[in-house]
């Protein structure tokens, strides 16, 4: 028997009724927002009823784009007590789960491993809450008997694995309780040492390279380029305007790349702009009164979350500037803990950025790969862990 098989875990929890969902829309708003409102900041602004509406409602995150929803759910009677954003995915573009190495050792042997099921949020490498549960209910329980359900699913619907994607980190006991294998991975995110001034964080630099940053950073002024938050109220006021603006840089971005990926379409953006904007930031470049740039974020009190960039001109550093350095000034001056600058980007490390370990969990069906997968991740757990804490004792000052 492998770790977490076998349970039947709503049978220890009093009157549970579990279900699976194939659209967000089939769950109350107000139902589940309660799950996710006592600890909003731990769960992060993806797992709103809005945003996931946005992204379905949209087509952005659909059967037709590779998103089938199968949302887990748990009731209590008529209340809601638990629930785990979950898709069907034929592939894992967009998911930013890094699986490609599991699903070619899975083709090598000649083993299915798509259709997946991943508790993730469409398009979004943001860590938070995967399972959401109820003020007052038991954590543990309710998430072995969503991440049971979910099991029982993936091997009802010929699924060749479950993952959690970008888990709190204390979900971890849960998941690996519940037979899944976690893995470590990192990206680059700025943290706020509690500086009072964007020139105290720049004093963190050595010299030469603080005076490189401080060029880069003025580039704007000398490129006649006004650049600004633009946050929830104002956001409200016209949010089908942005909508259109942000969409147009982003498209006019991803259109110049070979590799631009157009996860999500205007309609994502009106959705989101029209739904959440208090949890919408903004980013306006602007050259002569004319919008040029944007960056669109998510945020909560303590964080900010980097998602989408555009422009339509081009400008030494203005990518810089619009997606790092001003909202690095921003929650400086808002007193913003953590800046997630999204996945990827080794260049965000000379920038202020610093390693911080992100989380996935995996099971997988056939039970001789799944074996070699869970002794292939505790291999490179400890491999990955080491690299960081290395990284960490060679830059003191930016390691922390």
């Amino acid at each position: 028997m492998r770790p977490g098989e076998g349970g039947r875990y709503e049978r220890a929890v009093p009157g549970l009724a579990l279900t699976v969902h194939g659209s967000i829309l089939e769950i109350p708003a107000a139902e589940w927002d309660a799950l996710h409102a006592h600890e909003a900041e731990v769960a992060g602004p993806f797992v709103r009823h809005a945003f996931l509406a946005a992204a379905e409602e949209s087509g952005s995150a659909s059967a037709r784009t590779g998103w089938r929803p199968r949302h887990l759910v748990a009731r209590r009677g008529r209340a809601l007590v638990a629930a785990a954003p979950a898709y069907v995915r034929a592939d894992s573009d967009g998911d930013f789960s890094r699986d490609f190495d599991l699903a070619a050792a899975a083709a090598r042997a000649g083993i299915g491993y798509y259709p997946k099921l991943a508790l993730c949020v469409p398009f979004s490498p943001a860590t938070g809450r995967r399972i959401l549960v109820a003020p007052g209910e038991d954590r543990a329980a309710l998430a072995a008997a969503l991440l049971e359900r979910a099991r029982r699913l993936a091997a009802d619907e010929g699924l060749g694995a479950v993952q959690a994607l970008f888990p709190a980190a204390d979900e971890a006991p849960a998941l690996e309780a519940a037979g899944l294998a976690v893995r470590v991975d990192f990206q680059y995110h700025w943290r706020n040492e509690g500086y009072r001034t964007p020139e105290e964080f720049l004093a963190r630099f050595p010299s030469k390279r603080r005076n490189a940053l401080r060029r880069e950073r003025a580039a704007p002024e000398r490129q006649g380029i006004a650049i600004r938050t633009v946050r929830g109220d104002e956001l409200a006021r016209d949010p089908a305007a942005w909508a259109r603006d942000c969409f147009a840089l982003h498209r006019a971005s991803t259109d110049r790349m070979t590799w631009g990926m157009r996860w999500v379409n205007r309609g994502f953006y009106a959705r989101v702009l029209a739904t959440m904007p208090d949890a919408v930031e903004v980013v306006e470049a602007r050259r002569e009164g004319r919008l040029v740039a944007m960056a669109f974020n998510l945020a909560s009190p303590a964080r900010l979350y980097g998602r989408y960039w555009g422009a339509i001109e081009d400008h030494p550093f203005l990518h810089f500037n619009v997606a790092l350095y001003h909202s690095i000034d921003e929650c400086i001056r808002r007193g913003v803990a953590v800046f997630e600058g999204g996945a990827g980007g080794e260049h965000k490390l000379a920038r202020g950025f610093e390693p911080a370990e992100t989380l996935t969990a995996h099971r997988l069906a056939d039970r001789r790969l799944d074996a070699a997968v869970r002794r292939h991740l505790l291999e490179e757990r400890g491999a990955r862990e080491e690299a960081v804490r290395r990284w960490r004792e060679d830059h003191p000052r930016l390691g922390g």
